[in-house]
């Protein structure tokens, strides 16, 4: 049998029901490659050992009685630490939250558990998930493993760079405009951002409310709907929560794409600043559909273009209501201070990050008395635009394709002078992200640089299996290695 480390989660499960494998053996083999591998990556934030080990060991016992047992058996998972996790340390990558223990779990949290999931480790992320590379973390950056110089992506990159060096099978991720997607693309790896509402929001600590979803991350197709599964549905504490059942997200995966029809969307593959490396492999990519029978159409998404401004609106704006209740007085961080208002300004101060700061400012101008009209409510309009023109492209297509992100992992460091530059990486994940549309990234190959490329493929609305049927198809069909081998060659500079 392969290492432990190297076998997907299915496999797995598999290992387990033979009884090659125990979930001790399994947790254990993980926790030494994290012990292997994570002072070069700084994936994870924290390393739960300890109640990783003691849920493991309860799953064998169980399961040496006779006594069922989840969907996710012994199967390690990294958390995004913006996720409630009873007695645990949740921080939202900020120093504001740096010692916050919450009282309860998270719904995601519980159905985890339900599922016997074993939680390895709490995965790093741009503070308050507001960044594109994992880079604004209050505590340090983390490293993409295929090449330890280049960014993750984010703000999910803990998670996704987890799941690529081999630290668990499976990492759960929030995507509010491609925090999933984009990781995915850049650490090589399967990440899906589903329907919003598909997933409970309740626990997830809230950036911006209309756009944040939960997700996953994978290895390959199959085990990220598995882990899909696991955590959709329903739940009467989340007011947006869709009433569709979680069940199913599997049972297209092996039908191939004859007859579906794939919409190539022009928008994304004629844009300026699309690496040619990117294009390309998109564009053998789509021709590969058409080789396995699928129906391959151009559409447009003529309003797609303005998705990045109105998102860079709503966005902030969501964030300065939300952040708001980072006041020093219920809970998180607190500078002491001679009155009230001057506790609160330097607790505020302290706490948040340059990034924080600057959605916070932008946002509440933004809401202002005599800007609202003029920045947010013409941002929904777009946004509302933007959904008709899904809607108008779902009814030919079955799935839309175009690339993840304009290009491959960039240097750490690189843009981070540059806000703009930064947020000009979700320029293909954000009109998803506004029509609440389910999307994923796919790898589909690597630049000249060995560097991994991600394809986007876009849903309707609850289409979930559709789009994970056309994601499998394509992968069977490329075979491609979804993770590096190792970890990237270059040694591990100090973390800031």
């Amino acid at each position: 049998m392969s290492e432990l480390h190297g076998l997907s989660a299915v496999e797995l499960l598999v290992a387990q029901d033979r009884g090659e494998a125990s979930a001790a053996e399994i947790v254990q083999a993980h926790m030494a490659r994290i012990a292997a591998t994570d002072e070069r990556i700084g994936a994870l934030l924290q390393v739960l050992a300890d109640a990783a080990r003691s849920r493991a060991d309860a799953i064998d016992r169980r399961r040496a009685a006779g006594e069922p047992v989840g969907s996710l058996a012994g199967v390690p998972l990294a958390l995004k630490d913006i996720l409630c996790t009873r007695g645990v340390t949740t921080t939202a990558g900020s120093k504001i939250l740096k010692d916050y223990q919450p009282p309860y779990d998270a719904t995601v949290v519980e159905r985890l558990a339900d599922a016997d999931a074993v939680p390895v480790g709490k995965a790093n992320l741009d503070e308050f998930a507001m960044g594109s590379s994992c880079e604004n973390s209050a505590f340090w950056p983390t490293r993409n493993p295929w090449d330890l110089g280049r960014v993750p992506g984010g703000s999910s990159g803990g998670s996704a760079a987890a799941v690529a060096a081999g630290q668990a099978p499976l990492a759960i991720g929030t995507d509010t405009g491609g925090s999933i997607r984009q990781p995915a693309a850049m650490c090589g790896v399967v990440g899906v951002k589903p329907t919003y509402g598909r997933v409970s929001r309740y626990g997830l600590i809230a950036f911006a409310s209309s756009l944040d979803q939960v997700g996953s991350f994978a290895r390959n197709v199959t085990d990220a709907a598995l882990l899909l599964e696991a955590i959709a549905g329903s739940d009467p504490r989340d007011a947006t929560s869709v009433h569709a059942p979680a069940e199913g997200m599997r049972a297209e995966l092996d039908d191939g794409v004859a007859g579906l029809t794939v919409g190539v969307v022009g928008e994304f593959l004629e844009g300026e600043g699309l690496a040619p490396s990117v294009r390309d492999a998109c564009r053998r990519a789509v021709d590969r559909y058409a080789a396995l029978g699928a129906d391959v159409v151009d559409v447009s998404l003529p309003h797609a273009p303005y998705g990045l401004p109105a998102y860079y609106l709503i966005n902030p704006s969501e964030a300065s209501s939300n952040l708001a209740r980072y006041d020093g007085v219920r809970y998180g961080l607190r500078v002491d201070a001679p009155t009230t208002e001057a506790m609160m300004a330097a607790t505020r101060d302290a706490g948040f990050g340059a990034e924080a700061k600057r959605r916070i400012m932008i946002g509440t101008f933004a809401l202002s008395a005599g800007y609202f009209e003029a920045y947010y409510a013409q941002a929904q309009r777009v946004r509302t635009l933007i959904a008709r023109d899904f809607e108008a492209a779902f009814a030919d297509c079955d799935v839309l394709v175009g690339p993840t992100a304009p290009t491959t992992a960039f240097p750490l460091g690189d843009k981070t002078a540059d806000p703009l530059a930064m947020y000009y990486n979700d320029i293909y994940a954000v009109p998803a992200s506004l029509a609440g549309t389910p999307a994923m990234s796919l790898p589909v190959g690597t630049d000249d640089d060995g560097l991994p490329i991600g394809l986007q493929l876009m849903g309707p609305l609850l289409g979930e299996a559709t789009m994970l049927r056309a994601a499998r198809a394509l992968e069977a069909d490329l075979g491609l290695e979804a993770a590096p081998s190792g970890v990237g060659p270059l040694e591990a500079e100090g973390r800031t």
